[in-house]
């Protein structure tokens, strides 16, 4: 509040004391009559008696007018200045308040990282999101060395509630009719019904509360060749947290995985992806291949076709701290990721530029369509991102292939290569 002073003035009789001109008090300009007064005689400082003295003009002597010496200007400051402060402080009882929010979660994570960058000591949440930059640029980088002449297209995005990705698409190359890889950060509001749902499998989520923050991270990718001969691909890890208001940590969980979809069957590209993702288990858990490897039979299963999307690979959800602390779960992710390009790139190498003929494609086409229709009728990614506030639709349905074909009661020729593989997909192998 401001408090207002009165202002003590005192005058003092202009008889007794004439005020003291002030510099901002300017001259009046002399009236006419002023003008034409006579000059004072002049007398010279040597003049000793009346008679050195200059006569002066005789007649009367005209009647000077005194100057009025006032105080209109501090009458004119004290009246502004009570009007200004009046002001000031009834603005203050009547106007709004303004209350400067406090910064978001992501605008925190933001500065930590902008000020200290990101260490082992740093949340989870931003070395999850470190990690899967620095492999989408590796990743990048080396598919773009088997075809150097189509550049990948790169888009960096942002959402309004905070986060944002990176997506890496190349369309119409000479290797691949369609690649993407792309990484996505999000920041948002679980309302109590999504709460309560995902409390089924993690009890450590508070279930008196109407909402929560939650973030989450990942990286995914598919690769669809130009060549029949050479398989689709898919990968995605992920990172997925929920915190209080001031950011930290009350539930987590990994999960990923990463499968092979060929139109045509290779043996060796089969055991060869599914050799290089089990090492990667094994430094972990010898029950993770096993176990991981079921559940992507499980999970890539078209229903309504009565056969899997692929050969397979590995998939897993859900893994917190009743699996495995956050340290040993993260570098388990990690060297999954790391095993991703020495399992894929001999494949590509080998098949990217065997001969094949209008048959051929035919048949990859008809393969892709089963893929579309599993990705969006059952695939929990794809309708998780849809179905995510200010959702980037163009990221999340990257995975579908350019081109695809359905075909009316299509059936492959017995003993074909067409054949073999359906015959697979119905009833997965154990490769390794």
């Amino acid at each position: 509040m401001i408090s207002v002073q009165p202002t003590h003035i005192r005058f003092f009789a202009t008889a007794r004391r004439p005020p003291t001109p002030r510099p901002y008090e300017l001259e009046k300009p002399k009236s006419s009559e002023q003008s034409k007064k006579p000059e004072k005689p002049l007398v010279s400082s040597r003049a000793k008696t009346s008679q050195d003295a200059i006569p002066l003009p005789s007649g009367p002597r005209p009647q000077q007018k005194k100057e009025k010496q006032g105080v209109a200007a501090p009458y004119w400051r004290l009246s502004i200045g009570v009007v200004l402060i009046g002001s000031i402080v009834y603005s203050m009882f009547t106007s709004p308040l303004q209350v400067t929010e406090a910064p978001s979660i992501a605008d925190r994570d933001t500065i930590s990282k902008r000020e200290s960058g990101v260490t082992e000591k740093s949340p989870m949440r931003l070395r999850m999101e470190a990690l899967i930059k620095e492999k989408q640029n590796e990743i990048v980088a080396a598919l773009q060395e088997l075809d150097p002449s189509h550049k990948f297209r790169t888009d960096t995005w942002s959402r309004p509630a905070g986060g944002g990705g990176i997506s890496c698409v190349q369309q119409d190359g000479a290797v691949f009719e369609k690649a993407g890889v792309n990484t996505s950060i999000v920041y948002g509001t679980l309302p109590r019904p999504a709460i309560e749902k995902m409390r089924v499998n993690h009890k450590a989520i508070d279930p008196d509360v109407d909402s929560l923050e939650f973030f989450a991270a990942g990286l995914s990718l598919v690769l669809h060749p130009q060549n029949p001969n050479a398989p689709t691909v898919h990968l995605n890890y992920r990172y997925f947290e929920t915190m209080d208001k001031d950011g930290r940590c009350n539930a987590w969980w990994f999960g990923g995985g990463t499968d092979l979809t060929p139109s045509y069957l290779y043996d060796e590209d089969a055991i060869h992806f599914h050799r290089s993702i089990k090492d990667a288990c094994d430094k972990h858990d010898r029950e993770y291949y096993p176990r991981f490897k079921q559940w992507c039979d499980k999970y890539f299963y078209i229903p309504h076709r009565q056969e899997s999307r692929g050969v397979g690979g590995i998939f897993f959800d859900d893994l917190d701290m009743e699996e495995k602390d956050q340290e040993q779960l993260f570098s388990f992710v990690k060297d999954c990721l790391g095993s991703f390009l020495p399992g894929y790139l001999p494949i590509i190498a080998r098949r990217k530029d065997m001969p094949f003929g209008d048959r051929e494609k035919q048949w990859q086409q008809l393969r892709r369509g089963r893929y579309v229709e599993f990705n969006l009728v059952h695939d929990r990614g794809t309708s998780f991102g849809l179905n995510t506030p200010s959702a980037r639709v163009e990221s999340i349905l990257m995975s579908l292939p350019l081109t695809a074909r359905w075909m009316y009661m299509h059936e492959a020729e017995k003993g074909s290569r067409e054949e073999r593989i359906l015959s697979v997909l119905k009833q997965p192998v154990d490769w390794v």
